[in-house]
């Protein structure tokens, strides 16, 4: 199913409403004047709210990512894309992304 190319001005939030912010973008390739974010970049989680163990959200992996659409020979990611959060195991949301370009 398509999904919006997540760039780095997404919004992107942990289970717990923690921001989550790319490690790496693509600055080669720009939509809406922002660089896109590829599969290898994890996500940095900062403020998750979770306060049992195992503790807050620190990082996230995405493990679904874009399988038509590549950047430099990596696959994309997409605002349905999943990611998985380390070291609680739950995911991440997409709240805003842009809306121009769509991939697979």
């Amino acid at each position: 199913m398509p999904g919006q190319l997540l760039h780095l001005g997404a919004t992107v939030i942990c289970a717990h409403s923690g921001p989550a912010q790319p490690t790496r973008t693509e600055p080669r390739v720009l939509i809406s004047g922002m660089p896109t974010v590829t599969a290898t970049a994890p996500y940095t989680v900062a403020g998750c709210t979770l306060l049992q163990p195992p503790g807050p959200c620190l990082t996230a992996q995405w493990v679904s990512t874009a399988t038509r659409v590549r950047i430099g020979g990596l696959p994309v990611l997409l605002s349905d894309g999943r990611a998985q959060g380390t070291p609680t195991g739950t995911p991440l949301s997409v709240l805003a992304t842009q809306t121009r370009v769509k991939g697979i």
